[in-house]
């Protein structure tokens, strides 16, 4: 069953899904990875002009947050042919890490993922607090994860 655009299945903070993510390095990360950071989990695709437009963004956010344990990864969709990924990051300077979903399974365990772009935030117990589907409203993102950073 599709669940709708904006749609929450929960009431509460939920925990992220088991996944694993292979990095554009060929190195993979997994969920539990993700515990001890307040992270952004955003699935997009470089033929996807919101994604492209939301990027410097995203960018700028990581850049502000980074060094008070915030991380951000980048997923993209798996129509999106590995090569235009490779290209995008590289001649954009994405300063986070991007996994390539090839197979899927990730935005399926992610709440069956098909518009992008869909943005999780991932607190510190790898809870997932919020998600948006399309660009979010960054002023209200940047308050939540300021308020995510100083929970203990």
């Amino acid at each position: 069953m599709a669940i709708g655009a904006g749609v929450l299945l929960t009431t509460g903070p939920s925990g992220a899904p088991e996944s694993t993510f292979v990095l554009l390095d060929g190195s993979s990360q997994t969920t539990q990875d993700l515990k001890g950071k307040v992270t952004l989990v955003n699935f997009w695709a470089t033929s996807c002009t919101t994604c492209v437009a939301e990027m410097p963004k995203i960018i700028a956010t990581y850049d502000k947050y980074r060094g008070k344990g915030f991380d951000t990864l980048a997923v993209a969709m798996s129509y999106d042919p590995p090569s235009y990924v490779v290209n995008y990051a590289e001649t954009r300077k994405l300063p986070f890490k991007v996994a390539i979903d090839n197979t899927g399974a990730v935005a399926r365990a992610w709440g069956e993922v098909q518009l992008t772009p869909t943005t999780y935030i991932v607190n510190k117990r790898g809870d997932i607090v919020k998600r948006y589907v399309g660009e979010p409203d960054f002023a209200e993102l940047h308050s939540l994860i300021e308020k995510l950073l100083a929970e203990t």
